[in-house]
């Protein structure tokens, strides 16, 4: 038996902002968008260009106060083949990203930011 990863979900508290930082920071499309609205929730599926994975924001209407992210190490991770090019741009938009790093005897590998919700992204030389 074979399985495919098609997805993972992260909840946000405002989908519009969500869908803008994964378009404008990496590209993202959203690929279809359901509205449950007599549920009280919104899902919406990006996509990165040659890429079938989704990732699936969830906004429940009646969230109020942002959502735990835990204190583990936690993080969704995309690769790119300019890695310095991709930190420039990621500062001139103001997205604070964190230095570029790499693993002991390596040069600098990734990086990571952070999304409108604080869930944190590694930016991985490809």
């Amino acid at each position: 038996m074979s399985y495919k990863m098609i997805h993972s979900c992260i909840r946000v508290m405002d989908l519009e902002k969500s869908e803008s930082f994964y378009r404008e920071a990496f590209g993202f499309t959203v690929e279809r968008r359901k509205d449950y609205s007599e549920y009280k929730f919104t899902l919406s599926y990006l996509r990165s260009s040659g890429s079938d994975f989704e990732l699936e924001l969830t906004c429940n209407h009646d969230q109020e106060e942002p959502y735990e992210l835990g204190n583990g190490y936690s993080h969704l991770a995309v690769s790119v083949v300019d890695l310095e090019a991709s930190h420039k741009k990621h500062e001139e938009m103001g997205l604070e990203p964190k230095p570029l790093k790499g693993l002991p005897g390596q040069g600098a590998r990734f990086y990571f930011l952070a999304d409108p919700d604080g869930y944190l992204i590694e930016v991985v030389k490809a």
